[in-house]
């Protein structure tokens, strides 16, 4: 017999879920969208078995029922299920990067012989939708599951079960405590990386200076500020607690900066940076995380026709896939500098050894 998985959003999450468990030969794949275009597009590229753009119809069958809609619909999406003829034992779960409020809303709805268990997959890419998706996305990532205290045992180990064919890390949290890890590692960093875009962007109005020179590194590592804004609405509002006293707690930090560039305390402030550094250089450098890892090179080029065609010649012939090209600079006399993104480590590897092996100049 096979085990029927609907996921409702096919998207990124969505559609690379979908694809690490098609295919599978007791699995079949359902996928749900309102939007009969969407349908259409799931089954075109065939990342689902079958899709549907009634949720009643997508869900009759299903022993696992995956919510990959953002965080402001989720609530709407478990009342609506609730109030559906689910399949005994069947298993109800999300991707939201917030889990309390969702943990607390599934709780509070009757159920009968069906389980909800909150689930976040800590893995990204800096492109969406179904196009971007991928069944390796979730490989050697962390996938959180935070299931209610009364959770069977034998429902969450189900799921687990399930989920092994993402090769993901399964960990289980409880989910107060996800959403403070979550709040910390990403969604602070977010609102940071915000408002100093914001603030740099108001000195630009006065003087386009500040934009001009603020290319490169600044623009790295303010990336994330990029990040859809309906979707991050959604997220802050709904882990506010948590983010309120985190921000506390980084007014405090910043005023000590404050404090200590007012009295000229230069062993205070080297300390600071030891202290930041001493942590992050212990941070895992090669693990997915929520904050997509940066996998870039830049190369030195002159100034003659063709040659981004002989580098992204010498990759394709390696089978090595770019996720982005962008000349930095090139006019004429002046070397070049070319831009490479790759979507993982190793073949950001083996790119500088080939590029490197063909006399080009690399730098990080």
């Amino acid at each position: 017999m096979k085990t029927t998985v609907t996921i409702c959003g096919v998207g990124l999450i969505g559609g690379s879920l979908a694809l690490s468990l098609k295919g599978q030969p007791h699995i079949h794949v359902v996928g749900h969208s309102p939007n009969p275009n969407s349908v259409q597009k799931y089954l075109d590229r065939g990342v689902v078995d079958e899709a549907t753009t009634s949720l009643a119809d997508a869900v009759q069958h299903a022993d696992f029922v995956f919510l990959c809609v953002p965080v402001g619909k989720l609530d709407a999406y478990l009342q609506e299920l609730q109030a559906l003829p689910l399949k005994k034992g069947c298993i109800i779960t999300d991707v939201g990067s917030t889990k309390r409020s969702v943990a607390a809303y599934a709780s509070s709805l009757s159920w009968e012989d069906v389980y909800f268990i909150g689930g976040h997959p800590m893995a990204g890419s800096e492109r969406s939708g179904v196009e971007a998706a991928t069944s390796h996305l979730f490989e050697n990532a962390f996938y959180v599951l935070t299931p209610d205290t009364d959770t069977p045992e034998p429902a969450y180990e189900k799921l687990v079960e399930l989920l092994a064919h993402t090769k993901a890390n399964i960990v289980r949290v409880d989910p107060v405590l996800h959403d403070e890890i979550v709040g910390a590692i990403s969604h602070l960093p977010h609102i940071i990386a915000v408002a100093l875009v914001n603030q740099v962007a108001d000195y630009h109005a006065n003087n386009d200076l500040f934009g001009r020179l603020a290319a490169g590194g600044f623009r790295d590592i303010t990336r994330i500020a990029s990040s859809d804004p309906i979707i991050w609405r959604d997220i802050l509002i709904n882990n506010k607690s948590v983010l309120l006293n985190m921000l506390k707690d980084w007014n405090r930090e910043v005023a000590e900066f404050v404090r200590m560039l007012e009295v000229e305390d230069g062993e205070g402030i080297a300390k600071q940076f030891e202290k930041a550094s001493a942590f992050r250089d212990g941070l895992p450098e090669r693990r997915k995380g929520m904050i997509t890892s940066l996998y870039d090179v830049y190369v030195d080029i002159p100034d003659h026709p063709g040659i981004i065609g002989e580098i992204t010649s010498l990759l394709g012939s390696e089978q090595i896939s770019l996720s982005n090209i962008q000349i930095l600079e090139s006019r004429e006399e002046v070397p070049g500098v070319l831009r490479l993104s790759f979507r993982n480590q190793e073949d950001q590897d083996l790119a500088v050894e080939r590029l490197k092996e063909k006399q080009y100049h690399i730098h990080f």
